[in-house]
């Protein structure tokens, strides 16, 4: 996955909340990493969208 089509999949889940989210929840499947971070450290973004889509599914 493109990080453009990430990003546009972030906005379209979270709307004006997906930066926050990205910086600030902090995820086990990431281990312990945000969004961001996660990223940063070069985890493949379908793995990082994968816990994304995790997260909100057990939240709901």
């Amino acid at each position: 996955m493109r990080l453009q089509d990430f990003w546009e999949r972030m906005r379209e889940e979270f709307g004006p909340l997906a930066d926050s989210f990205a910086r600030d929840h902090v995820m086990s499947d990431l281990g312990g990493r945000t969004v961001m971070e996660a990223l940063g450290a070069g985890i493949d973004t379908k793995d990082v969208w994968a816990a994304v889509a995790r997260a909100r599914e057990s939240s709901r």
